[in-house]
């Protein structure tokens, strides 16, 4: 199989297929028969839900929603479930906000020795519950190059250990190009937004990492 996949990470960098990710997702859904794609309504989020909608408007959009979202970005999830008719799963930690703080105290620093089990809380533990429940073989994400030095090493289409096969259409895409995107298709934008797991904008919370 990473042959194939070579190939197929071969052609979409060398022979302009990178700036046709609508191609991508549609060859990739002929890959399995349960997709799915993850957000977290992040900036320039819209484009990739734009997209997959676009060639599949059942697709589930699965959201790990921790909790601890800006209201900004629940208003922008708000609205782009509705403008794109989106089929929400959402995923939340065991415990709530509420009850985890009551407890715990706020959310730990990235500094603080217990931010793992944090992040493995809200954000991990409801995201392998989200695959063990819809046993997806297709994940797609809206993962960038350019936004760690992680996820620029990173290919638009692998395959786990389990054989999910993730898919990142936009990987090669700029910021510019994605802002283009959002213009060309008149979608909403929202830049208030915090991951309570990564904090800085360059580090990576270690889903992408463990899968």
């Amino acid at each position: 199989m990473s042959s194939s996949l070579d190939a197929i990470n071969r052609d979409f960098s060398e022979t302009g297929f990178s700036k046709n990710p609508q191609a991508l997702i549609e060859w990739a859904l002929t890959q399995g028969e349960r997709a799915i794609c993850t957000t977290n309504f992040r900036p320039f989020e819209a484009v990739i839900l734009h997209m997959v909608t676009q060639v599949r408007p059942d697709m589930p959009i699965v959201w790990m929603d921790s909790g601890y979202n800006t209201e900004a970005t629940y208003q922008l999830a708000d609205e782009l479930i509705t403008r794109l008719n989106l089929n929400m799963v959402s995923y939340i930690p065991k415990r709530t906000r509420a009850h985890r703080e009551a407890l715990e105290g706020p959310m730990p620093g990235i500094d603080d020795s217990r931010h793992a089990a944090f992040t493995q809380e809200v954000k991990i533990e409801p995201f392998e519950r989200a695959l063990s429940e819809m046993r997806p073989d297709v994940w797609f994400t809206a993962l960038r190059a350019e936004d760690t030095p992680e996820r620029a090493k990173m290919q638009p289409v692998s395959r786990n250990s389990d054989g999910l096969v993730k898919v990142a259409p936009v990987l090669h895409w700029s910021a510019k190009e994605m802002y283009q995107y959002l213009q060309a298709h008149d979608l909403p934008n929202n830049f208030d937004y915090f991951d309570p797991t990564k904090v800085e904008e360059k580090r990576e919370c270690g889903l992408h990492l463990q899968h």
